[in-house]
């Protein structure tokens, strides 16, 4: 096997330029043209996501300014000081091509940057071609379906994104691999997997991936130089300051047995909690890759840290968690837990939204990568998603309007929420002869039994709710008076649920009454904000 695939060269990385023209580049291209592209545009999100948590650390590693670099643990003892080296470094507009020689040709990191090196592969983990056999030593990987995110394994996978079975597995451009390998170790599952042989034990099961079901926020600046430097996140304290900083490629591997290393700034937080391990088998011109490993890398208790790009959400014990991604849920319905400060709500604002520069503020937006999935092995749905320039609305900025758009905000979720329950409750009286239709009856739903019009109706009212609430937040526009139009949205929906020609049957007037009652009682002066 010859040649290898050097991700520091090869064009794998797809992004658009400021030009608008399609490119595919390199790291060590992608870095020194950052202030020249726009955008990242990778098709498979989760790879996006955890894209951009390598190149973070990085960034963090090439961006300096007199001799003075971003991951600088000496800077970081003084956040001040080191805010002040990341608006030097933002203002020279461009990473030094230097700095990127220098880190890309480190001859710590030869050939740890190529995806099929035999002894250090990106990312991967080369004793899985001893480790993952069976009882008579024979090789047992995984699969490349198992490897690619949305085709199906096993006997009864379900066809998502094109025809690939077990028995017939399609080979895959190892560009796409590499996204793939990326997201596999965000967001790859828990439970059963390909068995580890370590000890005399054969372990086959493992934990969910540390970005598993999440959706990540990023500050999104007019170039992706901008991007990447806001990316890396500020010093925090939970990190532990004693311990060398490393990302995997710079490090030797991990003994799976041993504990696991402190988490250090940057490298550890963004690339050192990963708890699946994966091997590519390449084909023999290193151009495809035909088969895969995925196990687990450790059974140790997580290190506990905060993302830097996650909304922390309070639960009904007190304590925070990650918010969960939604695939039914836009972007827009997040913006309050982004602008506001953390201690005026139940939300937590993400650490690399805080402090960022006032004269970046109006034009920088908001990009959210999810992947909506169950804790396990279930995926439903991922996404990408992109606001306009909002983040010149925090609360530090303007308070004003900060404050309008959690208004707006919520008076959106209240209209949806009543009217998922008023079309549930419409459904009840329509087809149920037993239930009193009379405005102040008691109705007792079953939550098994919900009917079609709640659904059908969210499905309309949201993208409405969506234009109101855009039309709400444009400057000078602001008004206390805000329920109304989300209001009347949720009532338009209602009707376009039940139907024109359901309306003739009396047992649905009544019920259309009563849900149209429901919505109407949230312009009462009491229930307005």
């Amino acid at each position: 096997m010859s040649g290898g695939f050097d991700l520091r060269v090869e064009p794998w990385i797809a992004v658009r330029l400021l030009t608008g023209e399609p490119a595919c580049v390199g790291l060590c291209e992608l870095f020194k043209r950052a202030h020249e592209i726009e955008d990242v545009e990778i098709p498979v999100p989760p790879a996006a996501a955890g894209l951009m948590r390598i190149l973070a650390p990085i960034a963090a590693r090439i961006a300096a300014d007199d001799g003075e670099r971003l991951d600088d643990p000496d800077i970081a003892e003084d956040i001040d000081d080191w805010f002040d080296l990341r608006e030097r470094v933002l203002q020279a507009g461009r990473f030094d091509p230097q700095a990127v020689d220098a880190y890309f040709g480190r001859k710590d990191l030869a050939d740890r940057f190529d995806l099929f090196h035999p002894e250090r592969p990106f990312l991967q983990d080369p004793r899985l071609r001893t480790e993952c056999v069976d009882a008579k030593g024979v090789p047992n990987p995984s699969g490349v379906n198992k490897l690619v995110m949305g085709r199906p394994t096993g006997v009864n996978g379900a066809v998502l994104f094109g025809h690939f079975t077990d028995t017939a597995p399609v080979p895959v451009p190892a560009a796409e691999a590499a996204w793939h390998l990326i997201a596999q170790l965000y967001y790859g599952p828990s439970g059963q997997c390909t068995p580890r042989r370590i000890t005399s034990e054969r372990a086959g099961s493992g934990d969910a991936a540390p970005l598993r079901k999440s959706v990540s926020y990023f500050s999104w600046g007019p170039d992706l130089f901008t991007t990447l430097v806001l990316a890396v996140p500020s010093p925090q304290s939970e990190a532990d300051w004693e311990t060398q900083d490393a990302c995997p490629w710079e490090e030797d591997l991990h003994a799976p047995l041993e504990a696991l290393p402190p988490i250090t700034w940057p490298g550890r937080i963004l690339t050192g909690r990963f708890r699946h391990a994966a091997l590519l088998v390449p084909s023999q011109d290193n151009r495809t890759v035909t088969d895969a490993y995925l196990t687990w890398s450790t059974h140790q208790p997580p290190r506990k840290v905060r993302d830097p790009y996650q909304i922390l959400d309070r639960r009904h014990d007190g304590n925070f968690q990650p918010r969960e991604a939604d695939g039914a849920r836009a972007l827009w319905r997040d913006l309050d837990s982004l602008l506001l400060k953390d201690s005026r709500q139940d939300a937590r604002r993400p650490p690399a939204l805080e402090h960022l520069p006032r004269w970046l503020l109006p034009r920088l937006r908001v990009r959210a990568y999810g992947f909506d999935q169950d804790g396990q092995q279930k995926d439903s749905v991922w996404f990408k998603a992109t606001s306009p320039q909002v983040l010149r609305w925090q609360e530090e900025n303007d308070p004003q309007m900060a404050h309008h758009v959690k208004r707006c905000h919520t008076a959106a979720e209240r209209a949806g929420d009543r009217l998922d329950l008023a079309a549930k409750i419409a459904w009840k009286i329509a087809t149920d002869s037993s239930v009193d239709p009379s405005p102040k009856a008691k109705i007792k739903l079953d939550a098994r039994k919900p009917g079609p019009w709640a659904s059908a109706a969210l499905t309309q009212y949201w993208p409405t709710a969506e234009t109101q609430f855009w039309q709400l937040t444009k400057p000078g526009h602001t008004t206390d008076r805000v329920d109304r139009p989300f209001v009347e949205a949720a009532l338009a929906a209602l009707d376009e649920a039940i139907g024109q020609a359901n309306r003739a049957d009396i047992r649905v007037t009544r019920a259309r009454h009563r849900a149209r009652s429901l919505l109407l009682a949230l312009l009462q002066p009491s229930t307005t904000d």
